[in-house]
Formats: C-alpha cells, sequence, structure tokens
C-alpha cells in the first residue's frame, strides 16, 4: 500500500520546508572544450518552468560562448565557461575567469560554485587540456572539503568508436563499444589520480540529438548522470535540483544496468528533504526517517512536495 509521509506533517511544517527548499539556489560550473555538448547535455537534463522553450544554455544566433555566462532555471544557475583549446591565449583569459567564479562566495559566505561538470568529447583522443585544466586551475581554487565536488562526464558515447558498435533499435552500446568507454573511463581516472592523487570516476553518457524538432539520436546514461550530480552537490541542496529535472521521460529512460539509478537519485532526494527538515525541528525529521523506506512511498512523498513549490510559486 502506497502511503504519503508528508501527510503526517502539518501545513506550518511543510510550509517551512518548502520555503527553506524556494529559498536555496544550486550553482553549477559548467567547463569544457569547444563542441563537446555542453548545451545539449544541460538541455536534455533540465527545463525552466518559467520559460516556453526548453533550450537554455547556448541560445541565440551565436553557436559558441565566449564569455563566462550564467543561466537561470529558477533555482538552479548553469554558469557556462567558454569553449578550450581554441588558442593557449584565449585560454589563458578563460582560466582566469574560472578561478574568479571559484573563490566567489554566496550570502552565507560560501563557495558560490557547488559542482563543477567537466565535460569531455568520448570520441577524442587527446584530453591533455582537460588534465592541465584540473590539475592547476580548478583543484587549487577549490577548498579541500570541496574537492569532492568535481564530475567528469564523457559526452557522445554513441561516437566513441565513430558510431560503430552502438545498437540504435535498444538505444545503448555493444559489448565492443562498452569496453572501449570503459577503458577510455579508466584511462581519465588514472590519469588525474596520478596528477592530482583525486579518486574521481567519470561517467559516459549521450546527450542525445535534436535539429529543428527531430530526434536524430536519444540520450543515454542520462539518469545515472543524474543520479551521479545529486551524489556530488550538497545535501541539503539536493532536492532543489529536483524542481528543474527535464519532464520528457524519454530521456531518462536508456540506461546501464549496474544500478537502478531512477530509484537512487530519489533516495539522494529523500535524503535532502530529510537535512532540510532536522533544521527545521529533530522531531520532523525522525518523523520522516522512521515512517517510510519504500521506494514508492518516497515518490510520492517527492511528488507531493515538488507540486506545493510549483503552487505557492
Amino acid at each position: 500500500m502506497t502511503y504519503n509521509p508528508l501527510s503526517e506533517l502539518s501545513n506550518e511544517e511543510l510550509r517551512k520546508i518548502r520555503d527553506r527548499i524556494r529559498q536555496t539556489k544550486i550553482n553549477v560550473l559548467l567547463v569544457g572544450g569547444t563542441g563537446v555538448g555542453k548545451s545539449s547535455t544541460i538541455n536534455a537534463l533540465f527545463q525552466s518552468h518559467e520559460k516556453k522553450s526548453d533550450a537554455v544554455v547556448g541560445e541565440g544566433t551565436t553557436p559558441e560562448t565566449m564569455e563566462i555566462g550564467d543561466y537561470a532555471l529558477e533555482n538552479l544557475v548553469i554558469w557556462d565557461t567558454p569553449g578550450l583549446g581554441d588558442s593557449p591565449e584565449k585560454d589563458k583569459a578563460h582560466q582566469e575567469k574560472i578561478v574568479d567564479l571559484l573563490h566567489r562566495k554566496d550570502e552565507n559566505n560560501q563557495p558560490l560554485i557547488d559542482l563543477v561538470f567537466l565535460i569531455l568529447d568520448a570520441g577524442s583522443r587527446d584530453f591533455s587540456s582537460a588534465y592541465i585544466l584540473i590539475r592547476d586551475v580548478i583543484l587549487p581554487n577549490l577548498d579541500e572539503s570541496d574537492q569532492n565536488r568535481i564530475l567528469i562526464g564523457l559526452n557522445q558515447a554513441d561516437q566513441a568508436m565513430k558510431g560503430h558498435y552502438w545498437n540504435k533499435e535498444e538505444n545503448k552500446p555493444e559489448s565492443k563499444l562498452v569496453e572501449r568507454l570503459d577503458e577510455l573511463s579508466q584511462t581519465v581516472k588514472n590519469r588525474i589520480k596520478n596528477d592530482t592523487g583525486l579518486d574521481i570516476d567519470p561517467i559516459y553518457y549521450s546527450a542525445g540529438c535534436m535539429i529543428g524538432g527531430e530526434v536524430l539520436s536519444r540520450p543515454y546514461n542520462l539518469q545515472k548522470l543524474l543520479s551521479f550530480i545529486l551524489d556530488r552537490l550538497p545535501k541539503k541542496k539536493r532536492v532543489t535540483i529536483a524542481f528543474n529535472i527535464n519532464k520528457n521521460e524519454a530521456n531518462f529512460q536508456s540506461n546501464d544496468d549496474k544500478d537502478d539509478y531512477h530509484e537512487k537519485a530519489e533516495q539522494s532526494i529523500w535524503n535532502s528533504i530529510k537535512e532540510i527538515a532536522k533544521d527545521i525541528t529533530e522531531k520532523l525529521a525522525k518523523e520522516l526517517g522512521d515512517i517510510i523506506t519504500d521506494p514508492n512511498n518516497i515518490k510520492l512523498a517527492i511528488t507531493t512536495l515538488l507540486s506545493l513549490i510549483k503552487k505557492a510559486k
């Protein structure tokens, strides 16, 4: 039997949780070379409920970002950095802007940037500029406690072997491509470990491709990517991102079978709600923790809370 744990809470308690979520902002720094699919990744993952179009990053007539721009989707702010690799001079200027952003503080004197999301092209063979960026620019300008807030995505997994060994009907890689992608992920992980001492598990995925409303390729491993993003955000902020998850369920259907990423993401969001409740009252947090463990109940609670937030806007 499905049970909504939020039904145990008073209207005042629900209002306090709602208001805390509405007051919370998430700032994501998006980094990567020209053409790696930063815009398509964000547009596949997220959407704004205040805009007619889902496109948020890379809009306009100029195809490539030249300055760091911030794109707000309600409480989710994407800081889109210029593509690196065009020239040493431009890269240096862009890197200085990234450093400046990493040193900014929010109104609570905490680091403004909650997540650094570095996107690489899975079809590339040269990630030297990305390794330099992590070692010399990103890592030295993060507090030690924030170094787990780095996420590396290998986009365009379907093109990692020039489109070969990709099962278009089932929208997933065949065994030879999986082997190549796993090897690539391990290579990137090992290089970063050797350079910095950090253990970062890259995730390979495909953001998909849509031109003029026509779907040319579907997303892959996007639900896994979302669960990785949630895991790396500050726990109390994770529920905030749930409001802007793209409502096109087809985007999140195709994933590897290593875990139940949908359930994992919902559990992460639920834990975030409990952390917020703990700030309001320990008794409330204990009630929420004690009365719910079933995934269906978690889903219902999250849906109810997000609906409450939307109605209040």
